[in-house]
């Protein structure tokens, strides 16, 4: 198996015996934390394990660096060797369809240094549709030891403010329209973007179906958006660096690498009241 972004839900179902498979169950409800893990213990994917957004892929918090800051690197790398994972596992990651949180760990990995993750396309809802096999079994885990280093693949708070007038970056706010727009914020003390940023909600990234569009659509999707600019000079955010990653996952599976992560985004920017913001 060596699947990088996507992976069908047949070629899931297929490999489930696969003894280098590791699953992870991601699915995570913003506004209330513990669904995700109330929805594992009801029902789950064979051997799949269960990867909790506020702890196992984020950081302590300390109010002023985000709601979902980046967990540190030995303690992240130990949680993936305590659920088995080291450099020859092929690793999924699920949640629901519209979902950000398999991508948010797709990129984790990624940025440590492990290349063979991918996210199952349609999510939760695609497999129960498919009639799959679902379990309250919890997996048995061999540990392992993984070993990684990780990679210049984000920037911090100082870098976006650095470079707010810089052509050379060019910001991508995931969250939606209205949030943008600083119309409303349900989440969020303050309302309104980053000044310059531009505005891709990152399920615009999937179709009807729940899964995402084909690659040459989302390249060209992106590519309007970016006029001209490099995939490399993108900065992806949104409220706390969750979502953003979608979009970053899309323009990967469109063929566009070398965009980057701002993990702090919106929640970690207006932390501090002297920088600026922008309301549409």
């Amino acid at each position: 198996m060596d699947y990088r972004t996507l992976i069908s839900v047949a070629d899931l179902d297929s490999s489930l015996n696969d003894p280098a498979l590791v699953i992870f169950d991601c699915r995570h409800e913003l506004m209330n934390p513990e669904a995700g893990a109330r929805a594992y213990a009801q029902s789950h994917l064979p051997g799949a394990r269960y990867a909790h957004s506020e702890s196992d892929l984020a950081g302590h918090k300390t109010g002023r660096n985000g709601r979902h800051p980046l967990p540190e690197p030995r303690v992240f790398m130990a949680w993936l060797g305590r659920n088995g994972v080291d450099g020859s596992k092929q690793v999924v990651a699920y949640d629901f369809a519209a979902g950000s949180a398999s991508a948010r760990l797709w990129w984790l990995l990624r940025w440590v240094g492990h290349q063979r993750v991918a996210v199952l396309d349609g999510g939760w809802e695609a497999w129960v549709k498919a009639g799959l096999p679902l379990t309250q079994e919890l997996p048995k885990v061999q540990e392992a030891t993984f070993v990684g280093e990780p990679r210049s693949t984000w920037v911090d708070v100082r870098f976006v403010q650095s470079h707010l007038d810089d052509p050379s970056m060019v910001l991508l706010d995931a969250r939606a329209p209205e949030r943008f727009k600083g119309l409303t914020e349900p989440i969020d003390p303050v309302a309104g973007h980053i000044p310059g940023a531009r505005n891709r909600l990152f399920k615009d990234n999937l179709g009807p179906d729940g899964r995402f569009r084909a690659p040459e659509e989302l390249r060209q999707a992106f590519s309007q958006l970016l006029a001209g600019a490099k995939p490399d000079q993108v900065v992806h955010q949104c409220g706390s660096g969750v979502s953003a990653c979608t979009n970053l996952l899309a323009m990967e599976i469109a063929r566009l690498h070398g965009s980057r992560l701002y993990p702090g985004s919106w929640s970690e920017w207006i932390s501090d009241p002297s920088r600026p913001i922008a309301r549409d």
